[in-house]
This record gives structure tokens, C-alpha cells and sequence, in this order.
């Protein structure tokens, strides 16, 4: 069967030149990177090598690189650092449309620890107010943590606007770039962001490796205490593999991050408009712009969208839905839920998320397929207006 894969938000291909590179990590080149002699350091040069290499990515120093297993544990790394080391201080800044590796973290610092967490809302298309950002902010605030892209619609937040802010009011500031990382161009350097967290198999490196920047100067408490790894700052053995081909990928995604911004955005554009001229009551979720060259999340009216994926999926096509079935019932987006997306739009969500694989191909496939999954699916559904099902003759 053709597969047509435009889930790259969920995880990508590893690039083959990144799969190259770590093969012989996983068999000649064995050594534990931390051993003194030169089998073992041999593959330490190799670590530093992908450090450096990650840094230049991002406009970091590689002393301030932090290699971790994931962006969830990034996340958790930076935001209980940040409360470690200002205990006098017990108050949080998110936002409502946050990954849950944020979102889950604060609501349980919350309930369980006796944090204060304020949830900054969105607007209709996605977007944060600066006034009620600065509004929360208070002398007890320890940690303001503001996703970079959303991973469900890929609207761009304004973060180093926002971290400059933070910095004026002495507090630390939190940034999951996991979507945004190789999508967007980063100058670490020249902001004032304290800590970020991003995954590999998002930037086509393999899954189970991740990193966390961490501003030099920065007040840091280890998540995970044991060894010296990682300069004393995360304790176990290092994915040596998975950090290597996490360096090659960073140093792949720096030399496409033009391709991304142009060749990947116009293949987006023209799925989204085709998908909008070609069916009736379907809507972009989130503003146009600032927003992820490779995402779109689309609402079909009327249906459900674990319906569409099921549909799509005996097509080839790999998608997202923007629904989630919890506890027997369908409950729509997190995200689409605190921008207000009315219900019969919510549970038909779809995100597309496309990348430098992505083929023109690819998106006419989709546009030949999927308005014929909506018509079908809206001659049988309940909520579309004088399309459900009929009633039975009672005569």
C-alpha cells in the first residue's frame, strides 16, 4: 500500500545520513564514553562533537547543552531546577495550550506540591496577550514556562519577547521548542531565554534522546542524581548513539532550515487551500502567521475526526486528530478547547504536519482523496445540517 506520512509533529523518519553516522556506536565503537582509556574516549570526542554541533543549531555555547532522553524530561528537568533553586518562590506561568509534558507537570506541582499556577488563555486563532502575560507575573513567580511553537496547530509564540520580560522581573523562563527546533532560526545567545527543552526523533534523529539548554550562569538541581555524566548536571550511562546521530541531525536541519521555510511551507499552503476550496465547512485552526512551516490543523465540519483517520488510514495516509478518546468518550482538544473551536468543528479536527520528505506527490494524493472521505462521512453523520441519517417509516 502507498503511505503518504504527514505526521511529522508526532515523530520523524531518522535521516538516513543520521543512521550512518551512529551504525558504528552500536557495534566496533563500543566504548563507555567516561572510561579513561582511548577506546572509551574516542567515543567522548564523538559526544563533544555532537554538542558542539547542537549548539551551533540553537546559538548556544556547548557547556550549555544538557543531553537527556527525551523533551518530557527536558521539560521536568528545567521547571523543577527552576523551583530548586527559588524555593522562597512558588508560583507558575504557563498556558493553557501547552504539551502535557508541561501542562501535566504544573497541574500535578499544583495539586500535589502546593504550587500556584496561573494558565494564560488564548485567543480565537491561538494567540497569547502580552498584557495578561506581564499581568501575572508577581514577585513570587519562580518560572514562566511558554511553549515556542504549538505542536497541535503551529502557532508561534513570542517568546524571546516574553523571556526578555521575565528577565526584567528576576524570573526564569521556560521554553518546550520541541516543534520548533530545525523549523525556526534560533540565537540563543542573543536572548534572554533561560532554559529550553527539544527531542531528537521530532528533528529526524532517532527517538529515546533529547536536550535541554541551559543558560551559563543559570542556578541548576539535577532531576536525576547518581554519576558525574554529564558534568555532574544528569546522572546515567549517555545514549551514545542517539546523541551522536542527535548531533548529525541538528547539523542536517541547520543546512535545511531554508528548504523548510520555503519548498516545505508552499507544499503546506497548498494542501491547506486545496483542502479549504475543495470541501465545504472546513476551517484553518490557529492564525495564518506567525506559524510552523510544515503545520495545519484543519477542522472538517460534522464528523469526527477519529472517523477521517480511520478512512485516511485505509488510504495510506498518515495523519492526526485533533479529538481524543478518554474514559468511553470523545473529548475534543485541549488546544481547540481554550481557543474556543465550537464542538461540531473541535471533533473533526485534522493536523497535517509535513517535512523536508514531504513530496508534491504527497499532498496531490491527499487532495485527491480526502474531500470524497468528508462527503461520505457527512451523508451519515447526526450533526450535519439535514444530512444525518433518516428516521425510520413508522407509517
Amino acid at each position: 500500500m502507498k503511505t503518504v506520512y504527514l505526521d511529522n509533529n508526532a515523530t520523524t523518519r531518522v535521516a538516513p545520513e543520521v543512521l550512518e553516522e551512529m551504525l558504528p556506536y552500536f557495534s566496533d565503537l563500543y566504548g563507555n564514553p567516561s572510561s579513561m582509556h582511548r577506546f572509551g574516549g574516542q567515543v567522548g570526542r564523538k559526544l563533544a562533537e555532537a554538542r558542539e554541533r547542537l549548539a551551533n543549531l540553537l546559538g548556544a555555547q556547548p557547556s550549555e547543552i544538557l543531553f537527556t532522553s527525551c523533551g518530557s524530561e527536558s521539560d521536568n528537568t528545567a521547571i523543577r531546577s527552576a523551583l530548586l533553586a527559588r524555593p522562597d518562590k512558588r508560583h507558575i506561568v504557563t498556558t493553557r495550550v501547552e504539551h502535557p509534558a508541561v501542562l501535566s507537570l504544573c497541574t500535578h506541582l499544583e495539586k500535589r506540591e502546593g504550587y500556584s499556577v496561573t494558565y494564560l488563555g488564548v485567543d480565537s486563532e491561538g494567540r497569547l496577550d502580552l498584557d495578561e502575560y506581564k499581568a501575572a507575573l508577581t514577585k513570587d513567580t519562580a518560572v514562566a514556562a511558554i511553549m515556542w511553537a504549538n505542536n497541535e496547530t503551529g502557532v508561534i509564540y513570542p517568546v524571546e519577547e516574553m523571556a526578555a520580560i521575565a528577565a526584567e522581573h528576576a524570573v526564569s523562563f521556560h521554553t518546550d521548542a520541541v516543534q520548533a527546533v530545525g523549523k525556526v532560526p534560533m540565537d540563543l545567545e542573543k536572548s534572554a531565554i533561560t532554559t529550553l527543552a527539544l527531542s531528537g526523533h521530532k528533528l529526524h534523529a532517532p527517538k529515546g534522546v533529547g536536550a535541554l539548554y541551559v543558560r551559563k550562569g543559570t542556578p541548576f538541581r539535577p532531576f536525576l542524581i547518581g554519576g558525574h555524566q554529564e558534568r555532574g548536571r544528569r546522572a546515567g550511562t549517555e545514549n551514545t548513539a542517539g546523541i551522536i546521530g542527535l548531533g548529525k541531525a541538528a547539523e542536517l536541519a541547520g543546512a535545511n532550515i531554508g528548504h523548510e521555510n520555503t519548498a516545505v511551507r508552499a507544499l503546506r499552503d497548498r494542501l491547506e487551500e486545496g483542502l479549504l476550496a475543495a470541501v465545504p465547512s472546513s476551517v484553518r485552526n490557529g492564525a495564518k502567521e506567525p506559524r510552523l512551516p510544515n503545520t495545519t490543523n484543519i477542522s472538517f465540519g460534522y464528523v469526527e475526526g477519529e472517523a477521517i483517520l480511520l478512512l485516511l488510514d485505509e488510504l495510506g495516509i498518515c495523519a492526526s486528530s485533533g479529538s481524543a478518546c478518554t474514559s468511553g468518550s470523545l473529548e475534543p482538544s485541549h488546544v481547540l478547547r481554550a481557543m474556543g473551536v465550537p464542538f461540531t468543528f473541535a471533533h473533526g479536527s485534522i493536523r497535517f504536519s509535513l517535512s523536508r520528505y514531504t513530496t508534491a506527490e504527497n499532498i496531490d494524493y491527499v487532495l485527491d482523496g480526502l474531500p470524497g472521505v468528508i462527503e461520505n462521512l457527512r451523508r451519515i453523520s447526526p450533526f450535519h445540517p439535514g444530512e444525518g441519517p433518516k428516521p425510520a417509516c413508522t407509517c
